[in-house]
């Protein structure tokens, strides 16, 4: 089955067929997810061998009729359209600078059934992680079956919306732990978390990752990893160890 296959699969059941019925001569969700495809394949940079860069924010514009019956399942659909973005990226092997997001603006100027794509590239800690391969400066996490390439020098995994990672676990405090990227080197850092974080099964502080790494907060497994098997890290929370943070 085809990504378009699976994603009018999905909007089917998000919306119980509400769809099927709202859009029967006007713009087709289906249609605006193979623009969404078009516009990262036209719109992709080739980085080097590993890492072909697309845009991970769209604004889709739409005419004034076209517009209001979205306007009641925007959420639903801007989701359903950024997983079928994710999905087509990981088969192309593309990377995302940052999360992708699909929003919905009202053009007076378009007529009912006609719609405009924009794109743009957006910075952010992390990115919904491809089939790329992960690299010591663009590394993986693995969180419960979940997957986040890390973009930033900075992620912090916790319970709270506030949080770049946000996982479903009550014994995980809002801003739980902390994972720092810096020239190819990765640490983390427990942020005062209620439970602690535990890496390789032993309760850390603080403490430098190697690729395949665990990281344990509350009942939730993090895998870490760079594919940077060349580096053996110290031993992990001992004082002094490099890549420890203050």
């Amino acid at each position: 089955m085809g990504v378009l296959d699976r994603f009018e699969k999905r909007i089917e059941r998000a919306v119980n067929g509400v769809f099927a019925r709202a859009f029967k001569s006007e713009v087709q969700p289906v249609e605006l997810a193979s623009a969404l495809r078009r516009e990262t394949d036209t719109s992709a940079q080739v980085l080097s061998r590993d890492r072909t860069l697309v845009p991970n924010a769209f604004t889709i514009a739409l005419g004034p009729g076209d517009h209001d019956r979205i306007s009641t399942w925007d959420d639903a659909l801007g989701e359903e359209l950024s997983d079928s973005v994710t999905e087509h990226a990981r088969q192309q092997h593309y990377a995302f600078l940052g999360p992708v997001s699909v929003a919905f603006e009202r053009d007076d100027e378009l007529d009912t059934g006609v719609f405009r794509v924009r794109s743009a590239r957006v910075r952010g800690s992390i990115a919904p992680a491809t089939a790329a391969a992960a690299t010591p400066e663009h590394p993986v996490l693995d969180v419960d079956g979940s997957r986040y390439q890390l973009t930033g020098r900075a992620t912090v995994v916790g319970r709270g919306s506030e949080s770049d990672v946000v996982v479903d676990d009550p014994g995980v405090s809002r801003r739980h732990v902390e994972i720092r990227v810096d020239g190819g080197r990765a640490s983390v850092r427990d942020l005062g978390s209620t439970n602690g974080t535990f890496l390789d099964g032993r309760k850390v502080e603080s403490g430098p990752l190697v690729d395949g790494a665990v990281i344990t907060v509350g009942r939730t497994r993090i895998t870490f990893s760079s594919r940077d098997r060349s580096r053996r890290a110290p031993e992990a929370g001992r004082p002094g160890d490099e890549g420890d943070l203050p």
